[in-house]
């Protein structure tokens, strides 16, 4: 990678720390209870990367805000989950993305969707119990939810950013 590609990656993978980090302080619980809901604000960033520029930098985005997110708070476990969901989201929407019938909120919500399964498959792994897959389904429809409100955010920022996207070195853009 290139100077350019590295910092713009960096500043990426900063901004979906903060997010990360500020979910925290929305209790999303109070009026959905379900243990270990979040709205998935970091993911605005990968979508977003995910539509700007190539899908290698959205990926090495990805690995490094799972990476950093489990050092600064998450630890081992929390990067077990985080990865697994976040790149089994990440494949979906890249390969959602390609159908000419989905918006940005479908591929969103695709996204949302299967980063629940990643994270469920993951449970089950650690905890080798395959009943942990009974909660999926509620998981499934709080990711309508929260992929469609991530979708609208993600919109919203690549409603302003045509002159940023303009501006990236042509090997970054899609």
């Amino acid at each position: 990678m290139k100077a350019k590609e590295i910092t713009l990656c960096a500043v990426l993978t900063a901004l979906a720390l903060a997010l990360s980090y500020t979910e925290q302080f929305i209790p999303l619980q109070l009026a959905i209870p379900l243990p270990g809901i979040k709205l998935g604000l970091a993911n605005i960033v990968t979508l977003a990367a995910l539509y700007l520029l190539r899908t290698k930098y959205a990926f090495w985005i990805l690995l490094a805000r799972c990476f950093f997110g489990s050092v600064f708070g998450g630890g081992i476990t929390a990067l077990c989950f985080s990865l697994l969901g976040g790149c089994l989201a990440l494949g979906v929407m890249a390969l959602a993305k390609k159908l000419p019938f989905l918006s940005i909120y479908g591929v969103s919500i695709l996204g949302a969707a299967a980063h629940n399964v990643g994270q469920i498959l993951a449970a089950m792994g650690l905890m080798h119990s395959i009943y942990i897959g009974a909660y999926l389904p509620y998981l499934l429809i709080v990711a309508v939810f929260t992929g469609l409100l991530t979708g609208a955010a993600c919109a919203g920022v690549l409603r302003v950013l045509p002159d940023a996207y303009i501006s990236l070195p042509a090997e970054m853009r899609r």
